[in-house]
């Protein structure tokens, strides 16, 4: 069966009125669906659940979700005055940022991936039991130079052939990823190995998360990735659509070619919206240590503050928001209690924002 807990101050019946527009259902969980959720449905018999003590609320993890969260933390601040509890964001990347939420030491980990079944089991390890709440998509972009007047796409295959390790110390010259560009040096910028930005990105690109090459420049910061690719005319970089879009005037966003018989297409909220920009749009998360909700109904209130205003912001960030559908299920989900995640554990690289609605409904 499903792992859930209750909460304070509020009633499920209001949200499932809510939820009947969303054409989902409050009836109760069926245990078919406990491969979706976290390994065990109740906690290892630990003294306490690990939880910060500290009075303020926090976070760390991606830096692709960080805008979102900087943006509704400083709303929360401002709507709470004197009275909002001190909230501190940081972001070590979502592979760091679970590092630290499964030991205990974060409230929220923004996540631009779904977490994996070694972060699940550090987690039960730990007593950490989590909710996980879609909060926007995000269109994961390849980018090069302005000045850079050779390349205008790319296909998925070219991008494993310039990233997968093989091509390490092989792979040095545009001209070796397609003929026809010129035989210029190739300067590769990507996601350092505790971001979930590098987890998907190979994930896609070379068919395992951890499968890439590491002879180029690396960073878990994205605005240091558009820096290098700015500066850079044989550069070739990846980083999150909103940094891409914040800096428009200083690089050049590559088509994708999926090789799947639709060609090559520019990342847009249109594109991701349409399932037409493949494979790199990908979902967006927070989780929620159940433990520290408890013990800081602050938590509760400032989460329940980012769902209802995740659609506004996430859009005003450059992010594409999901269908108002899918934040009355994070709502529903958070007020029930859900415990875990929809994905099992396991890398499900190209979802589209259909397949995750599906999903989070039968969760």
């Amino acid at each position: 069966m499903i792992a859930s807990v209750s909460y304070t101050n509020r009633t499920l019946f209001s949200l499932c009125v809510v939820a009947v527009f969303g054409l989902i259902g409050c009836s109760a969980p069926n245990s078919a669906d406990s491969n979706q959720t976290q390994a065990a449905t109740t906690p290892p018999e630990i003294s306490t659940p690990a939880v910060p003590t500290a009075r303020s609320i926090q976070m760390d993890g991606s830096s692709t979700v960080f805008p979102i969260s900087e943006a509704i933390a400083k709303e929360y601040r401002k709507s709470k005055g004197e009275r909002a509890l001190p909230i501190n964001i940081e972001f070590s990347g979502t592979t760091g940022g679970f590092r630290k939420f499964c030991a205990g030491e974060t409230d929220i980990s923004n996540a631009s991936r779904p977490i994996l079944k070694e972060e699940m089991a550090a987690c039960n390890q730990q007593g950490v039991r989590y909710i996980e709440l879609p909060v926007a998509f995000d269109a994961l972009t390849i980018a090069v130079n302005p000045q850079n007047t050779w390349a205008k796409d790319v296909t998925v295959a070219e991008l494993k052939k310039a990233w997968e390790p093989a091509a390490q110390g092989k792979i040095t010259t545009w001209k070796q990823i397609r003929d026809s560009y010129p035989d210029r040096p190739l300067k590769l910028y990507g996601a350092g190995q505790d971001s979930g930005t590098f987890d998907y990105f190979n994930e896609v690109t070379n068919g395992n998360a951890n499968a890439s090459r590491t002879d180029y420049t690396a960073s878990e910061n994205d605005n240091e990735l558009v820096a290098g690719v700015s500066q850079d005319i044989n550069a070739l970089g990846y980083f999150g659509f909103s940094y891409f879009e914040d800096n428009q005037d200083q690089l050049k966003a590559l088509a994708v070619d999926y090789g799947k018989g639709q060609g090559a297409v520019l990342p847009s909220r249109e594109a991701v919206e349409k399932a037409t920009y493949r494979p790199f749009a990908r979902p967006l998360f927070i989780y929620i240590n159940v433990a520290a909700i408890q013990q800081k109904p602050e938590l509760q209130e400032f989460v329940l503050f980012y769902v209802r205003n995740a659609k506004r912001v996430s859009e005003a960030a450059q992010f594409i928001p999901l269908p108002d559908a899918g934040y009355r299920l994070s709502e529903l989900h958070f007020y029930r209690g859900k415990v875990g995640t929809v994905f099992e554990g396991i890398p499900q690289p190209d979802v589209t924002i259909e397949e995750l609605l599906r999903k989070q409904a039968t969760f």
